[in-house]
């Protein structure tokens, strides 16, 4: 387990700009998939290429102009286990992933981006391809 102050900023990454924290699976049960409209599920994580490439991509491609997820949600690996296990059920059949984000519209995985997705590709990289699934799906 982390030290809860090394991932409190990380969390607040995401919280700060609007994401609601899920700690738990029932948390995850109640917000996934009855989901109305589209929510934004990001799998956050202590690694490098989530505090370089995703959370910077995931937070530019919300502020740019366009369509936008209705719901925006987010677990985190290696600290809420239980909350990113039961959020994993809902991306099959991806296999885990941390970190990576998953679009659902009305509670349907329609849209996923896996770590390999995101290691190589720069914030405005991960930004375009999900403005391109925003403008699909939102």
């Amino acid at each position: 387990m982390y030290p809860p102050e090394l991932i409190q900023p990380m969390k607040e990454d995401l919280t700060r700009v609007g994401f609601q924290q899920l700690e738990t699976a029932s948390e995850v049960d109640a917000s996934i998939p009855g989901s109305k409209g589209v929510a934004l599920v990001v799998v956050n994580s202590v690694c490098g290429c989530a505090a370089g490439n995703l959370r910077p991509g995931v937070k530019l491609s919300l502020d740019q102009e366009g369509k936008k997820p209705d719901h925006l949600l987010t677990v985190f690996a290696g600290v809420d286990t239980e909350a990113t296990q039961q959020a994993r059920k809902y991306f099959l059949p991806f296999p885990p992933s941390s970190p990576s984000v998953a679009l659902f519209k009305d509670g349907k995985l329609v849209h996923f981006l896996e770590r390999h997705n995101i290691e190589g590709a720069t914030a405005a990289m991960i930004a375009e391809n999900l403005a391109v699934a925003y403008d699909e799906f939102c």
